[in-house]
């Protein structure tokens, strides 16, 4: 049993493992190959944040390896009620044989883990974004054949990606520049993690750190559950940090942008950047299936 809790748990070969294993996966599922590891297998998927990507991602990734998902809305099963998560997981260890959970506190996912039997995926909380990063990884292996040395700029806000975003990175070699305005950096132990490895950049300028950039990340100003803040943190970042034609003039000439979604053009980026990169963009969007089926495969010891 692996738990999938945050990327610092990983070790470096873990990260650069489940990459391949994405990629490998992907190869099989194009080449029409069947690869059913989790068959018999039932994975309950707990959602207190709504999704398009990780939800379609997770279930049609159980199908694809021979398992079945339960979707189970917060609101609908006794923990929206007030049942503890410890008693939660007591109870689901019973019925399941692993629980992916996209929800607000990392304590949630952390307590799930702690007292329940069976792994425990990390789909998204206010800290961290695990799964989209090994997607958004094994996009860039696959459009420039490696991570290792490359510079990722990342422009925006210090939320969840971001977090998740440094740790990967730098777990696979890679340079990674942050411009975030003042009050709205990454975690600080984030931070210190990046720093420490020598491999991070913090900047409050946005072509500081897409100069020379191979990959040029962005997300939105205001994240799920931030929608009260939406106005006073667009006066903080409109008219700066946007990815925009004037800041792709100091990146690499082939340099590459990803997005995780859903994108809100004309605010971090701009509409004709989206679309000049869309392939990449939604490519990264369709990677999120092939490496969620390596973390399920990873989580009953496939990997």
């Amino acid at each position: 049993m692996k738990d999938f809790l945050k990327l610092q748990d990983l070790q470096d070969n873990e990260v650069s493992s489940l990459i391949d294993f994405a990629i490998e996966l992907k190869k099989k599922k194009k080449d029409g190959i069947a690869y059913e590891p989790l068959k018999g297998k039932v994975m309950g998927m707990i959602f207190s944040k709504s999704s398009t990507r990780t939800r379609v991602s997770f279930e049609r990734g159980m199908i694809d390896l021979g398992g079945n998902a339960i979707f189970l809305n917060q609101n609908d099963i006794q923990l929206g009620r007030g049942e503890s998560i410890k008693d939660t997981a007591r109870v689901l260890e019973r019925y399941l044989d692993l629980i992916m959970i996209r929800t607000f506190k990392q304590s949630d996912v952390d307590d799930l883990a702690k007292f329940g039997s069976i792994p425990v995926i990390n789909g998204l909380t206010d800290y961290a974004h695990p799964t989209q990063i090994i997607a958004d990884l094994q996009t860039v292996k696959e459009h420039k054949g490696g991570l290792k040395g490359l510079k990722i700029a990342y422009i925006g806000d210090g939320n969840n990606v971001c977090n998740s975003l440094i740790v990967g990175a730098v777990k696979c070699g890679a340079e990674i520049s942050i411009a975030c305005p003042a009050g709205f950096l990454p975690d600080k132990d984030v931070l210190a993690y990046g720093l420490s490895k020598k491999l991070l950049t913090v900047t409050e300028d946005t072509f500081e750190a897409a100069t020379d950039a191979d990959v040029l990340y962005t997300d939105v100003w205001a994240s799920m559950g931030q929608e009260s803040e939406r106005l006073a943190r667009a006066k903080v970042f409109a008219g700066k940090y946007q990815i925009n034609k004037c800041l792709m003039s100091v990146a690499h000439k082939d340099a590459i942008v990803l997005h995780c979604l859903p994108a809100h053009k004309g605010e971090e980026i701009t509409e004709d950047i989206f679309e000049k990169h869309a392939v990449t963009i939604f490519d990264e969007a369709e990677n999120r299936l092939h490496a969620h089926k390596a973390i399920m495969c990873r989580a009953i010891d496939i990997l």
